[in-house]
């Protein structure tokens, strides 16, 4: 809870009292590796904040291919926020990428929140920019050449190169595992 604190804090300040409340509204929640955090078709119910672990936002695409949007690891927030705040179905999945422990908030709590502490609608609004910049970061530009674009993946996800199965960074990338194969091989 004490890293989801210090994530809260650099977005505005609390006293001790609102701490303890985002506390006790705060869940642990474990999600094993390939479970879904949120689903398409699926309203969203919760936000969480990664402690542990990576998710990625991914979709399929009018081919019915699997395309990686984003990679959220620890120290983030997770959610399809548009839709958990409109009640509506998404069209992409959070899915679990390693094993994960999450802190959840309902949205029933998440509201209550913004209902007792006054200055909590404008940190949440700063989490939720955070959170909607990470999710919609573009990804590689694919008029770039294939090896351009893995070198940047490694510039931008250090941290994830042994953590995210090759399947995942390659739809990310936009090329097939073979290809990626290759480029990594070529590289070393």
């Amino acid at each position: 809870m004490e890293k989801m604190i210090q994530y809260i804090l650099q977005f505005g300040s609390l006293n001790t009292q609102q701490i303890d409340l985002v506390i006790s509204k705060g869940q642990i929640f474990n999600l094993k590796k390939d479970d879904y955090f949120s689903e398409a078709g699926k309203i969203p119910r919760q936000v969480g904040f990664i402690t542990q672990g990576v998710i990625r936002g991914c979709y399929y695409n009018n081919k019915g291919e699997e395309i990686t949007r984003c990679f959220i690891s620890e120290n983030s927030l997770v959610c399809d926020y548009v839709n958990f705040e409109a009640q509506a179905s998404s069209s992409e999945y959070l899915q679990a990428v390693t094993d994960c422990s999450l802190i959840i908030f309902s949205k029933k709590d998440w509201e209550e929140l913004s209902r007792i502490i006054v200055e909590w609608d404008t940190i949440k609004n700063k989490m939720v920019q955070l959170c909607m910049h990470q999710k919609s970061r573009k990804g590689p530009v694919i008029s770039q050449d294939a090896t351009t674009r893995y070198l940047e993946f490694m510039e931008n996800y250090p941290s994830l190169i042994n953590r995210v199965p090759l399947s995942y960074i390659a739809t990310y990338l936009g090329v097939t595992q073979q290809s990626l194969s290759r480029i990594r091989k070529n590289i070393r």
